[in-house]
């Protein structure tokens, strides 16, 4: 089946009493499909084991690290990943505590819900994402209320880099339509995936992993906070 179908199947059956969304056949199509076991969990409206979440982290830190991340050249990205795949997975000193829902709001559509659920699942809040040409107020509309719209497309395009998913892959999930025309906002999904690897990170591995990044990309720190990084999206080798 196509990989587009399976993906807007499970978005819209939810948590039904379907075999083919029960758990454990979600996360068999997460490694078949290529995509986190927790983020297709929550894609098909499954609670994500704690076990698949991030441990606590300095938010702070959090910041700075995607900030910085977020300079990097594909040639770096890729560097930079394998370098987060090679540190060692520390214990966390406490047992792992399902994280409550980020947000001042409930979500009120399913989208919105799967969406906060992308970004929770690595362990950021929306102020710790990075610069992906949206405002706060509009990331928080996301994750309230997200409902089809002339602007969603566009918004799509801007998320799903950072979150490590392909357009086609999160256009199918959002039930929308999907043109081969269509481009990253600013950051191409290979951004994403090395906040994705980040996931089992401590705060001070992320700390040592945004220096590593500084140390590839030859970012000159400008002394005061600038939200906006360089965007790579137009280059990216998926996108001829």
């Amino acid at each position: 089946m196509e990989r587009a179908i399976i993906l807007s199947s499970l978005a819209g059956n939810g948590t039904g009493n379907e075999t083919g969304t029960a758990p454990r056949r979600v996360v068999e199509l997460a490694d078949e499909l290529g995509i986190p076991a927790a983020d297709l969990l929550a894609v098909a409206g499954h609670p994500v084991p704690v076990e698949l979440l991030p441990p606590e982290r300095d938010a702070r830190v959090l910041r700075q690290f995607a900030y910085r991340v977020s300079h990097c050249g594909h040639s770096q990205l890729a560097v930079l990943e394998a370098f987060v795949r090679s540190l060692p997975r520390v214990a966390a000193p406490e047992p792992f505590v399902r994280p409550a829902w980020p947000y001042p709001r409930p979500a009120e559509t399913r989208f919105a819900a799967v969406l906060g659920g992308l970004i929770r699942n690595r362990g950021f809040g929306i102020r710790e994402l990075p610069f992906m040409g949206l405002s706060l107020s509009t990331l928080y509309g996301m994750v309230w209320r997200w409902e089809p719209s002339p602007h969603r497309c566009q918004q799509l395009r801007a998320v799903a880099g950072p979150l490590g998913w392909t357009l086609p892959d999160l256009f199918a999930v959002a039930d929308e339509p999907h043109s081969e025309e269509l481009r990253p906002v600013l950051h191409c999904h290979h951004l994403g995936r090395v906040l994705t690897a980040a996931v089992p990170l401590s705060t001070s591995q992320l700390i040592e992993t945004a220096e590593e990044a500084d140390r590839l990309s030859v970012r000159q720190d400008q002394g005061v906070w600038r939200p906006v990084s360089q965007g790579f999206a137009e280059d990216c080798p998926d996108f001829p």
